[in-house]
C-alpha cells in the first residue's frame, strides 16, 4: 500500500489547479433532504513519487507503468461501495446528500436503493462491456462507480459515450440516442478520465477482461468502450476539478488505496492514446 505524503505537483498539474480556482460549483437542486448523520473524510495530499515508476515514460510503456502502480490497490465487496459513495460522491454544499453523477442533481444519501427517486451505484464502464458484472474487482471499482438516479441509470444502460441525441426527464443537460449516450457538460471530463482509468487498470489479469477504449459505439459485450475521440475531446474540455480531484484523494486516502492517473496528469491521456 503506497504511503501518502505531501503533494509536489507538476507543471501541469499546477495549471490546470490555477484555471480551476477562479471557478466555482454551479448551483445544484436538492432532490431530497437526508436524515442520516453526514460522514467526512480528511485527505491527505499526494506525493507524486507515487508515479516515480512511470517517470520518462510515454506511449504503451506509460501505460505498463501506470498498470502496475494503480493495480496495488484494497478491493471493495459490491455492498461496501454504497457507505464509499455517501463519501466520495458527498454534496460540497449539503453534507447529508451526494452529488448524481447523470444529472446533477443533489439527492439525500439515504435515497441509496433500486426504487424510483431512489440513487443506485452507477458502473460508467458498462459491467455488460467485459462481463464483470459487480463481483469484487472492476466490478466494485469505486474510480468508475458513481450515484445516479434510477432512472437516468436505465436511460443510459450499457451505451457508450458520444456527442448527440435528446434531452430526458431530469436528464440535467445529458442526451442519449439508440446507440450513445451524452453525459451532462460538467462531467464530461470526469468521464472520460474513469474511462481510460479502466482501460489502464485492467489489463486481462486477475481473470478479469482486457478492457480497452476504441473508435466505436454499439461495443456490446466486447471488453471495449467508444468513442475514444470524443472522449480525449470531453477530457480537454472539462479538465480535472476541485471535486473530482477530491474524490480521487478520498479512494486513495481512506479505501482502495490507489489513484486515477489520468486526474493527477491529465497530459498523459495524449501520451498514451
Amino acid at each position: 500500500m503506497p504511503a501518502i505524503r505531501i503533494r509536489r505537483r507538476n507543471a501541469v498539474a499546477l495549471a490546470t489547479a490555477a484555471v480551476l480556482a477562479g471557478l466555482t460549483a454551479p448551483a445544484l437542486t436538492p432532490a431530497a433532504t437526508a436524515s442520516t448523520t453526514a460522514t467526512t473524510a480528511t485527505t491527505a495530499t499526494y506525493d507524486d513519487a507515487y508515479y516515480d515508476g512511470a517517470a520518462g515514460k510515454t506511449g504503451d510503456a506509460l501505460k505498463n507503468a501506470l498498470h502496475t502502480i494503480i493495480s496495488d490497490q484494497t478491493k471493495l465487496s459490491y455492498s461496501a461501495v454504497w457507505d464509499a459513495l455517501k463519501v466520495t460522491d458527498q454534496d460540497p454544499g449539503n453534507s447529508g446528500n451526494v452529488i448524481l453523477l447523470y444529472s446533477g442533481l443533489s439527492r439525500g444519501k439515504s435515497l441509496n436503493g433500486g426504487d424510483t427517486g431512489d440513487w443506485n451505484r452507477e458502473h460508467v464502464w458498462a459491467k455488460s462491456h467485459g462481463g464483470f458484472g459487480t463481483s469484487t474487482g472492476p466490478g466494485t471499482d469505486i474510480h468508475h462507480l458513481r450515484p445516479s438516479d434510477v432512472r437516468v441509470n436505465g436511460v443510459r444502460g450499457n451505451k457508450d459515450f458520444d456527442n448527440g441525441g435528446s434531452a430526458f426527464t431530469d436528464s440535467g443537460g445529458s442526451l442519449t440516442d439508440s446507440d450513445s449516450f451524452e453525459p451532462r457538460d460538467a462531467v464530461k471530463g470526469d468521464v472520460a478520465r474513469m474511462i481510460f482509468y479502466m482501460a489502464v487498470r485492467y489489463e486481462g489479469g486477475d481473470g478479469w477482461a482486457d478492457l480497452e477504449v476504441n473508435g466505436q459505439v454499439d461495443n456490446g459485450s466486447n471488453p471495449y468502450m467508444g468513442k475514444l475521440s470524443v472522449l480525449k475531446s470531453w477530457h480537454q474540455e472539462d479538465p480535472p476539478d476541485a471535486f473530482e480531484q477530491r474524490r480521487n484523494d478520498v479512494i486513495h486516502d481512506s479505501y482502495q488505496h490507489n489513484r486515477n492517473p489520468f486526474i493527477d496528469h491529465p497530459e498523459w491521456v495524449e501520451s498514451i492514446w
